[in-house]
């Protein structure tokens, strides 16, 4: 017998491979008056050059949905987790741990 999906209902599917996700631990955002662009990047320690890994397109109206879902789940996790430290809190040497730059 069919399974008939519920009506509004969406079926998202995922490869394999996207399934494994991709780390970043930087996001650059630009914008322009049609849509914003988020482009994620994985800087290593004592690496002088780092490549975009992904980037993610939105129009504004998405953009502003997603800060909101992202403050939506950042309360949530606070909640069961504790508060996350801001990286202003954290005071990070300006050489990431790599070779110190000389002039």
């Amino acid at each position: 017998m069919d399974q008939i999906a519920p009506p509004n209902q969406l079926n998202i599917e995922i490869s394999e491979e996207m399934a494994e996700g991709t780390y970043a631990n930087l996001a650059i955002i630009t914008h322009s008056h049609a849509e914003f662009v988020i482009d994620f990047v994985n800087v290593m320690p004592g690496t002088p050059k780092s490549r975009v890994k992904s980037r993610i397109i939105f129009t504004p109206m998405h953009a502003k949905r997603f800060m909101k879902a992202m403050e939506d789940n950042i309360q949530r996790y606070e909640a069961l987790n504790g508060k996350i430290q801001d990286l202003e809190q954290i005071e990070l040497p300006l050489n990431f741990g790599g070779p110190t730059a000389q002039a």
